[in-house]
């Protein structure tokens, strides 16, 4: 065992015959889990390992955490429990030994517009007290600083000994009452919202959504506003007044109340009241083209009222507090001498000074909480534990690591550890060697992914992985060399001038032709620079780390639009419509609507879902399964492998070019494994970025932005994306890629590394050059560890 393995680990291991010093799971079938059993050790770090879908979310997360969730929330009243979500018990036989979960995942933070990192983590609540103590002048309660709270003033009646008397309640808030605590306006371009040369049944609005053959044409038809048979340029201005700013009426068209707003108000309260972000892609489009935002004139994006901005701690507002770097509102913090508020300082400091340790330092509190990476987002989420009296926990985390720079891994490991040894269990699920490194106890899943996986190939120390023959344990040590020659760029993209959020004015050329990687520690301006300041045209395809949005009808297929040569196949061999092909559609089988379960609520319990006894989980009609192609029924194609379906469609009688150039794609980025109709919502965070990834090289681009590509890999499949980058480039793309990655990093032909620290630290060009260039200089914090990673692997070389 290496020292640095020895120094983090407790001195005493539990015995493995004390029952209560484990956590017990004894045939988890959940999701590709085959019977699977495993003994965690209590009061542990156990870091699980195996390739992307080999089953490690499916034990860690599907059945260990999700059946300490439930147990708990079996504690509560029914009435309590209808209040909350509703969870099934796993699919397994035994789970004993579990002690209180808490889940810290790479879900985004939501998409409320009103939630930022401050009102996410309690800050901003301590912020609001503070200044409702200490403000000059005083303005009232915390909720007189909060943009969430609007002012109010109500008319009430109050009874004293029999005496009836109106009386006027006011609540200050701290709402912009212009921008209603958004922080801007938005301006509406009326010509995205209808054609006026056409009446409004002749299909005039052309907002998503708004057919004439539903509700909205019931509503338009029978308000008896304007005429819905008159084109909308003849429209007097009462009649146009009401069709765009109309406010919510109550209607009664054919004997049933409905309500009428006018499309403005009804934009404001469908798309512009929530993120962006969140929105379906082409709601989002058509947001982006109807409405342009800026900032609040009245608050000037601060999103608070006058007085809340006007009351002062020394010169500092809270609407400037929110806005300052999280380390220098520390510093601030801690400059407060304040005897009488003592403990809100305390809590508070040591709160800002959790995200300066976790590597967050960079961030505000202004800062919208929808707009954090995965990464970031779960890194915030351990602020409220970090100072937690809570001991014989269980945590769970699902690679902590990812959008860290090596800089910043050990500090993460380090605050791992200080969960452990307060008495806590660790569950982590990992791919990088050096989170892998300080576990106590490492389970390596496999052997393979999807239905070759689902099983246990190793348990034991991280030293025994090492000397396995698993594919975690031949790849543990494995070290990316920098490449012997690297290729010359055919021409550059200039930025000048770069100012977006933390970025100083950078001035850069990045190569064309090339592979050029973006580095720099988490918070440097990398995504600034590279989706700020890149031209969003047709030219450029952007691979984000943006959610997949889908149903658990939504799977590879339908995602990737392979389902559509599919089901024309099936048609024209049969003769019959493409539409059969679809168990969204004509195919769906009538019982269970093509859902292949038929799902009983059972109110406070969680709901059963079983499989369709006429279709038996096939999803379509009997009639349909009739039809075949190539000797295959659709369902039977849809149950394919990615790897199977591709040679099935690239040869012989079930030729099909499209749907083969679909599959190529899929099995170039490492997906082969996936059956067809697997739905979504089961896949990994690594397996959803993969897609997107597939789904984005049919573009046709000649510049491909790629966010850290190697999120969710494991360390076997890092060579097979190099491979794919370097397939890209030699086909003429220009392909630039923000990462981490030391292997990504040997392996680039340019690098520009941006530093040398985060935030207002950030922002600058430390160094632009070969990886051979930056490995020789190290001269910044990346150079440094590409430098011992490179190191690394000729001491390896040298060993073997």
């Amino acid at each position: 065992m290496s020292k640095a393995t020895r120094k983090n680990t407790p001195s005493s291991a539990p015995h493995a015959a004390d029952r209560h010093d484990l956590i017990r799971v004894q045939g988890a079938r959940v999701n590709n889990l085959k019977d699977l059993s495993v003994e965690l050790p209590k009061r542990r770090l156990t870091v699980f390992t195996g390739v992307s879908g080999s089953g490690k979310s499916s034990l860690v997360f599907g059945t260990i955490a999700a059946e300490s969730q439930r147990l708990i929330n079996e504690t509560y009243s029914s009435f309590v429990q209808g209040f909350m979500p509703s969870m099934a018990r796993p699919e397994v036989d035994v789970l004993d030994g579990l002690t209180t979960a808490i889940i810290v995942d790479q879900e985004r933070m939501g998409a409320n517009a009103r939630s930022t990192v401050g009102t996410a983590t309690d800050a901003n609540a301590m912020l609001r007290i503070l200044f409702s103590r200490l403000g000059k002048p005083h303005i009232g309660s915390p909720n007189a600083y909060s943009f969430n709270t609007a002012s109010v003033q109500a008319v009430g009646a109050i009874t004293v000994k029999g005496e009836t008397k109106r009386q006027t309640f006011n609540r200050t808030g701290g709402m912009c009452p212009r921008c209603e605590g958004m922080g801007r306006i938005s301006d509406i371009d009326l010509t995205q919202l209808y054609d006026d040369s056409k009446s409004i049944n002749e299909g005039a609005i052309t907002i998503p959504g708004y057919s004439m053959d539903g509700w909205y044409g019931r509503i338009f038809n029978g308000c008896g506003f304007f005429d819905p048979d008159k084109p909308i340029r003849k429209f007097s201005k009462k009649e146009l007044h009401d069709l765009l700013h109309k406010e919510p009426t109550k209607i009664k068209v054919d004997g049933i109340n409905l309500t009428y707003a006018g499309l403005i108000p009804q934009i404001q309260k469908s798309f512009l009241s929530k993120d962006v972000d969140a929105l379906q892609p082409h709601i989002r489009a058509f947001v982006e083209r109807a409405t342009t935002f800026s900032a609040c004139p009245d608050c000037g994006g601060t999103r608070l009222s006058e007085a809340a901005r006007s009351s002062k701690i020394g010169k500092i507002n809270i609407a400037d507090a929110c806005a300052m770097q999280i380390s220098d509102l520390a510093d601030w913090v801690r400059g407060l001498k304040e005897p009488s508020v003592a403990p809100l300082l305390a809590k508070l400091l040591h709160t800002l000074d959790s995200f300066v340790e976790i590597g967050l330092g960079y961030l505000s509190l202004e800062r919208p909480s929808g707009t954090l990476s995965g990464g970031e987002a779960q890194r915030t989420k351990m602020i409220r534990h970090l100072g937690s009296s809570l001991t014989d926990v269980t945590y769970v985390f699902d690679e902590p690591t990812i959008g860290l720079h090596p800089h910043d891994i050990q500090r993460m490991n380090e605050l791992l550890l200080q969960l452990r040894d307060k008495g806590n269990t660790v569950l982590v699920v990992e791919h990088k060697p050096e989170a892998i490194a300080i576990a106590d106890h490492v389970v390596d899943l496999g052997p393979g992914a999807g239905s070759a996986g689902g099983t246990v190939c190793y348990e034991g120390s991280v030293e025994g992985l090492r000397a396995s023959d698993t594919l975690t344990g031949r790849h543990l040590d494995d070290r990316a060399s920098l490449k012997p020659s690297v290729r010359k760029a055919k021409g550059q993209l200039q930025i000048r001038g770069a100012s977006k959020h933390n970025l100083r004015k950078v001035d850069v050329d990045i190569p064309l032709g090339v592979l050029c990687v973006i580095t720099g520690v988490a918070g440097s301006g990398k995504s600034s620079l590279v989706h700020g300041s890149l031209p969003a045209d047709e030219g450029v395809v952007s691979v984000d780390q943006g959610a997949i949005r889908g149903s658990r009808r939504s799977n590879p297929a339908t995602y990737t639009d392979l389902l559509e040569p599919i089901r024309k196949a099936f048609a024209k061999a049969n003769a019959v419509k493409p539409a059969l092909f679809s168990a969204n559609s004509e195919g769906a089988c009538p019982t269970c609507n093509g859902a292949g379960v038929i799902y009983t609520d059972l109110a406070t319990m969680a709901g059963v879902a079983t499989t369709c006894e006429d279709c038996e989980g096939k999803r379509f009609e009997a009639s349909v399964l009739k039809y075949k192609f190539g000797g295959r029924d659709i369902s039977e194609v849809l149950a394919m492998p990615v790897s199977e379906a591709e040679a099935f469609f690239g040869a012989g009688k079930a030729h099909t070019p499209a749907a083969h150039a679909i599959l190529q794609r899929l099995v170039d980025v490492g997906l082969g494994y996936l059956s067809l109709g697997q739905p979504l919502t089961t896949l990994s965070g690594g397996e959803r970025q993969r897609l997107k990834l597939a789904t984005h090289m049919a573009e046709k681009g000649g510049i491909y932005i790629l966010d850290e590509p190697t999120t969710g890999l494991h360390l076997a499949d890092v060579e097979q994306l190099l491979g794919l980058l370097d397939r890209l480039v030699d086909s003429g793309k220009s392909v630039i890629v923000i990462e981490h990655h030391q292997a990504v990093m040997a392996h680039a032909d340019w690098i520009i590394d941006l530093g040398p620290g985060a935030g207002h630290d950030g922002g600058r060009v430390v160094f632009e050059g070969t990886p051979a260039e930056l490995v020789k200089a190290k001269s910044t914090l990346t150079g440094k560890h590409l430098a011992d990673y490179v190191g690394a692997r000729g001491k390896s070389a040298k060993k073997s």
